[in-house]
C-alpha cells in the first residue's frame, strides 16, 4: 500500500468535485478552475509572505549590523535575531508558508492523477488525461504534449531569470551593508535557480492531467509573484520554486 493511500479521502472530496464541475465544462478544464479555486483560496497567505519580505528586507541593514557585531558569538547572534524578529513582528519563515501550505494539495492532486479513475478517461485535444509521454504516439498527442512541455519551460524561464535577479540584489544589498569581509556563500546557493525547471522534468514522471495541474500551478504562482512584488521586493527563495 503507498504511503499516499493516508490522504484517499481527500482524494475523494478533490475527486467529487472535479467530476462535478465536470458535468459542465470538459474534465481538462475542470482540472484547471479546481486548481485556480485552491490557489485562490491559498493567495491571503501569499499577500501574507510578502508583506513579511517586504519587513524582513528593511530590517537587512540590522541584521547585517548584528552579523558583525556578533560574528564570533553565534548563539548570543541568534538570540538578538529572534529578539529583533520578535520585536518587529516579523516571522523570518512567513516566505516558506505558502509553498508548505501547497505541499498536501500537490500530494493530493498527484495521487488523484496517478490513481486510475474515471477522471483520467477524458481527453485533453484526444490525448487522455491518464496518458505518459512516454506513452504518446502520433503527431497529435506529441503536440499536446509539447505544447504543455513548452509551458511548464516558459514559466520556468521566467521564475529562472527572477531568481537570479534576486540572487544579485541579495548579494549587492550584502555589499553595501557589509563593512567586514564578506560572508562565505552558502553551499549550493548558485543551484538554486535551476530549481525553476524541476517542474519540467517532474512532468515527464506523471499522467497529462498531472502535468496540467503543474502548468496551472506554475502559471498562477508566476503571475502572483509579478504581482506582489510588483515594487521589487525580493521575491523568497522558497517560493521561487512554488
Amino acid at each position: 500500500m503507498s504511503v499516499l493511500a493516508v490522504l484517499d479521502p481527500a482524494v475523494a472530496v478533490a475527486h467529487a468535485v472535479v467530476a462535478a464541475v465536470a458535468h459542465l465544462v470538459p474534465t481538462a478544464l475542470a482540472i484547471v478552475l479546481f486548481t485556480v479555486a485552491v490557489r485562490l483560496a491559498l493567495h491571503p497567505l501569499a499577500r501574507a509572505a510578502a508583506r513579511g519580505e517586504r519587513a524582513r528586507a528593511r530590517l537587512a541593514p540590522k541584521v547585517a549590523a548584528l552579523q558583525r557585531k556578533h560574528r564570533d558569538r553565534p548563539e548570543r547572534l541568534r538570540e538578538a535575531l529572534a529578539e529583533m524578529y520578535r520585536k518587529e513582528q516579523v516571522s523570518p519563515f512567513a516566505g516558506c508558508l505558502p509553498v508548505l501550505v501547497q505541499i498536501p494539495f500537490f500530494s493530493v492532486m498527484y495521487r488523484l492523477f496517478t490513481t486510475p479513475n474515471d477522471l483520467l478517461d477524458h481527453t485533453l485535444f484526444g490525448v487522455p488525461l491518464g496518458l505518459h509521454v512516454t506513452g504518446a504516439q502520433g503527431a497529435g498527442q506529441w503536440a499536446v504534449f509539447g505544447v504543455l512541455f513548452a509551458g511548464l519551460a516558459a514559466v520556468g524561464v521566467v521564475n529562472f531569470r527572477r531568481a537570479r535577479r534576486t540572487a544579485a540584489a541579495a548579494a549587492a544589498a550584502t555589499a553595501a551593508t557589509a563593512a567586514t569581509a564578506q560572508p562565505a556563500p552558502q553551499p549550493g546557493a548558485g543551484l538554486l535557480p535551476y530549481l525553476s525547471f524541476g517542474s519540467v522534468l517532474f512532468a515527464a514522471l506523471v499522467p497529462v492531467a498531472a502535468v496540467l495541474y503543474l502548468l496551472t500551478t506554475g502559471v498562477w504562482s508566476a503571475a502572483e509573484r509579478a504581482w506582489l512584488y510588483r515594487d521589487g521586493t525580493p521575491v523568497p527563495a522558497a517560493a521561487m520554486m512554488g
